[in-house]
């Protein structure tokens, strides 16, 4: 069912500079379609920790990385942990719910008294919402009001109708949840991330800089080398904001949750202040869900979907995440075709200019400034990024440069893989040499073997990494030879 191609989609085999997240299941989790999605244009595999057994996930990934190889394609990995979730319990049967209705959530070790009763799995609950909150049950498809809290149980009034079934996601929005950072299951999740040498870690329900700093303190305790990905979620994360974004290594405006914790017209505003804020802290920022969510079942976006991708790109969004879409949808691949087709007309568009915005903390990012003002101000250049641990190229992505592409070299094939989520970067892994005009003359010509620039060419070189006479942090402008 994913063959069709409709005529105002081309341009399919060009690169764009927005990166690409695949969620892999059900429907993407074969060689062959793992295949076709990153010849689509995927850069980085999502693994949805809350669906996926530890098996499974050691099977995918090996996968993702034979197949990477053999396409001598650079994708990156990433884990998405559950995080601390309320759920609801378990059903013989289903509610079906009427507006007016009472319906308790109970402590596991307390007995039904109401007719539709259900457990939660978080026992806090009870201390953390008062009389009048709203409890939002499965994404937004009901709506209750509290109207008594008990020493075991809290009871409600249904606002809306609906079916409720079983493990059903309860939000609170406004009300400080009190629930850990990392659960049991997340620390299981993280040995077996790490145990895959997994690139990112996305953290969900982040709420201040100190879970980060926890996840982080884990993954170094385990010897991982992961990025940590901290997902913005609620309105306690919304507080702190730029504590998490300097906190973390790469920002997720997850807009699932986000969406029913905060007024609904509030998000946009949200996401796009979450971006500058990124920009001029000088970190990368995902902007995930519902991106296609038609295209789960159907061959073409809505018009809607298709001006909300627009806009996280024309906002500069370093990549955009699909979900559902890859996971379980029908049209995976045109999925991704689709976003791509999307980011490569509106990047020519123009766009908003949060990067006049970054704080240059030290001489290393103002030279990197400073190149990419040399690499704009010269018709046709290219920017070459010598970089041991992907800060060089990950400041020079932040500080987008208009039109020059930024190749990025590294002697570390955990840097590469990691420098997938940085807009406008192409990575590739070679050695550092002690002769720094041996190392350069070896990534120009790696680079026209690979098409990417040509002899005569100009091309401005910048990094981290550069020995001998030629220092680091030094700006020098060339022409390929």
């Amino acid at each position: 069912m994913d063959k069709l191609t409709p005529a105002y989609m081309t341009d399919f085999h060009s690169t764009c500079a927005t990166k690409i997240i695949c969620t892999v299941g059900p429907a993407t989790d074969s060689a062959e379609m793992l295949g076709k999605l990153i010849e689509a244009g995927a850069n980085v595999f999502r693994l949805n920790m809350s669906h996926s057994k530890h098996d499974w996930v050691r099977e995918v990934v090996f996968k993702i990385r034979r197949k990477a190889a053999e396409m001598q394609a650079n994708v990156g990995v990433l884990f998405d942990l559950q995080g601390p979730s309320i759920r609801t319990g378990e059903l013989a049967e289903p509610y079906q719910l009427k507006a007016g209705d009472h319906l308790e959530f109970r402590l596991q070790t307390a007995e039904a008294k109401l007719d539709y009763s259900t457990t939660v799995n978080y026992d806090g609950l009870l201390q953390d919402v008062s009389e009048g909150n709203t409890i939002v049950v499965d994404n937004g498809n009901l709506l209750m009001k509290v109207e008594q809290v008990q020493s075991d149980r809290i009871t409600c009034k249904v606002l809306t109708d609906g079916v409720f079934g079983s493990r059903r996601h309860i939000n609170l929005p406004g009300v400080a949840l009190r629930l850990p950072a990392l659960t049991e299951k997340d620390l299981a999740d993280l040995e077996v991330a790490v145990e895959c040498e997994t690139d990112y870690v996305a953290m969900s329900f982040v709420r201040s800089a100190e879970h980060v700093t926890e996840l982080r303190r884990h993954i170094e305790n385990l010897h991982g080398r992961a990025q940590i990905v901290a997902k913005i979620e609620d309105q306690q994360a919304i507080r702190h904001i730029d504590d998490i974004i300097i906190a973390a290594d790469v920002i997720m405006v997850a807009r699932g949750d986000l969406g029913i914790e905060v007024s609904i017209e509030e998000l946009p505003i949200i996401q796009r202040q979450i971006l500058e804020n990124c920009h001029r802290l000088g970190r990368r920022c995902i902007v995930a869900t519902h991106m296609l969510e038609s295209m789960i079942t159907q061959p073409t976006p809505t018009r809607a979907e298709v001006t909300d991708v627009s806009n996280a790109i024309f906002e500069q969004a370093d990549a955009v995440m699909l979900s559902g879409e890859t996971s379980v949808g029908l049209y995976p691949t045109r999925c991704v075709q689709v976003l791509k087709s999307i980011a490569n007309r509106m990047e020519k568009e123009g766009r908003l200019h949060f990067e006049d915005q970054a704080i240059l903390s030290g001489d290393r990012q103002k030279a990197t400034k400073a190149a990419i003002s040399l690499a704009d101000s010269v018709e046709g250049s290219a920017l070459i990024v010598f970089t041991r641990r992907g800060l060089a190229a990950t400041q020079a992505s932040v500080l987008r440069p208009k039109h020059t592409p930024i190749y990025a070299i590294s002697n570390d094939p955990v840097v590469v893989r990691q420098l997938s989520l940085a807009r406008g970067v192409t990575a590739f892994e070679s050695p550092f040499l002690k002769d720094p005009e041996r190392m350069i003359a070896a990534a120009i010509e790696l680079l026209k073997e690979k098409g990417l620039i040509t002899s005569g060419q100009p091309v401005i070189i910048q990094g981290d990494s550069l020995q001998g006479e030629l220092l680091a942090d030094s700006i020098i402008f060339m022409r390929a030879q």
